[in-house]
């Protein structure tokens, strides 16, 4: 780690600095949102959302988006009213940023660290703590999550609490995409790491007590990135594909994440009993995020299928993966894994630009039907990350319907269920968007009947949201 003067570095060059993306540094309430339309009255809980906010210019480099510290933002809905809060996740490394009054810590790709003059012994040649991915709800705990380390735990008034290793049990920490099996209460975790065991899951009970400590993946014998999973009754579900951690490179200047399309995908289905992995292996293909996996059978062979977002290759910043290779191709997919051959189909469902995938969670696990997706109508030249619609899938007919943002760039679709339906076409869609020409931000409820019409209600946030990540709705019965 380089904990000398940090490379020449203007941030002012970084597009995803700028713009919709530009971070914030005011925390602010805002007790009434001025509200067009109507927000249901049975919403009534609380929309978080978390995602890269720099506290301070950043130094070195910076990096979209695995870079940025972490602040969540959140609407608290009741009686068809909607109050605004955001909050930075402080972390130590930040506390000791805001008594210096500027960055300390470079970008990933700068492996800039502060020295013990700086910030004492504790933290003096460390990585900073990055909870700025994804927020979630479990056994009564909210956590921030972040790429591949401990999450923060914050309250309901969106404080920090901490860093939470889950009463000792897990001191490496988790990855930002848990998943929450909603028939069994438990939240099955990941971990990837740079030294074996370099993949590793775990289990934690409906108590939030740790049921299953860190289990390696027998198999996984390299270090690579790995950003999210998927679960099913039986499996979980790691897709490993090939982009490889290279420190070595990192230290000379280069990237810290290597291409390797030659070294195809894997496949980990990992038996949530304990039994052996079985794997699947096919050609190369990354993915950021999962929709949603199930078993398609009751079987000990039973097919698994996937449903996810594929890209040709890992990119990261404005586009570029540093591998020479030409477009990123992608689109919504479907995977057909077969645990007795080990092998894997393919379908490209569509070959429209999509991101941010997400289902009614109560399916989590199950056959889905509907799923939404940021999505992008091709009018505009827009980086990786924003997006100026939101489209929604019907799986059973493989029709799409559309909402066009016109100059409002939108993030991640929620879905929030209808109290007392069990149906995930009963409820609402909930996201926000910021109008890329004058920095405006909405949130924006849509009804999952009829999304294609628009929003219900738009909430105006009168201080503007930076597009960020991903978020949760957690209705006020806790369910």
């Amino acid at each position: 780690m380089n904990t000398q003067s940090p490379p020449r570095f203007d941030p002012t060059r970084v597009p995803h600095l700028l713009g919709p993306f530009a971070p914030v540094s005011e925390e602010v309430d805002v007790e009434e949102l001025e509200v067009i339309g109507r927000i249901p009255d049975g919403l009534d809980g609380m929309y978080l959302r978390n995602g890269p906010n720099p506290r301070f210019t950043p130094i070195g480099s910076y990096l979209y988006p695995v870079d940025g510290d972490g602040m969540v933002h959140g609407v608290r809905l009741t009686g068809g009213r909607a109050r605004y809060r955001n909050r930075f996740v402080r972390t130590p490394a930040m506390a000791a940023e805001e008594k210096a009054g500027r960055a300390l810590w470079g970008g990933l790709e700068s492996m800039v660290t502060p020295d013990a003059d700086q910030v004492g012994p504790l933290l003096a040649g460390t990585f900073k703590d990055l909870p700025d991915i994804n927020v979630v709800r479990h056994a009564g705990r909210m956590l921030a999550l972040a790429e591949s380390a401990c999450p923060y735990r914050i309250d309901a008034e969106l404080a920090t609490l901490g860093r939470e290793d889950f009463d000792g049990a897990l001191p490496a920490g988790i990855t930002a995409h848990p998943k929450i099996d909603p028939v069994t209460g438990e939240m099955v975790v990941f971990c990837y790491a740079l030294e074996p065991p370099y993949l590793t899951w775990s289990v934690i009970g409906r108590d939030g007590a740790v049921t299953r400590g860190p289990t390696p993946v027998d198999g996984a014998d390299e270090p690579v990135m790995i950003h999210d999973m998927a679960l099913t009754g039986r499996y979980v579900v790691l897709v490993l594909a090939p982009a490889f951690f290279d420190l070595r490179a990192a230290a000379a200047g280069g990237s810290f994440l290597a291409w390797r399309p030659e070294r195809g995908t894997r496949v980990a289905l990992v038996p949530r009993d304990g039994g052996p992995v079985r794997w699947a292996e096919g050609e190369a293909f990354w993915l950021w995020h999962t929709v949603n996996a199930y078993d398609d059978g009751g079987g000990a062979d039973a097919a698994v299928v996937l449903d996810y977002v594929e890209w040709s290759r890992l990119t990261l910043g404005s586009g570029g993966s540093g591998d020479g290779a030409g477009e990123v191709t992608g689109g919504p997919a479907r995977a057909r894994i077969d645990p007795a051959s080990g092998t894997m189909s393919r379908t490209l469902l569509d070959d429209c630009r999509v991101e941010f995938p997400r289902i009614d969670d109560r399916l989590l696990g199950r056959p889905h039907r509907r799923a939404a997706f940021a999505t992008g109508t091709g009018r505009a030249d827009l980086l990786p990350g924003e997006y100026d619609a939101v489209r929604w899938y019907d799986t059973a007919t493989g029709a799409s319907r559309v909402w066009p943002a016109g100059d409002l760039a939108v993030g991640e679709p929620v879905f929030a269920p209808e109290p007392g339906s069990g149906s995930e076409e009963h409820g609402y869609w909930l996201t926000f968007a910021t109008d890329r020409t004058e920095g405006t931000s909405w949130f924006l409820v849509f009804a999952a009947e009829d999304p294609e019409s628009g929003p219900v209600a738009r909430a105006r946030v009168p201080v503007r949201v930076p597009l960020g990540l991903h978020g949760c709705w957690l209705p006020s019965d806790g369910g």
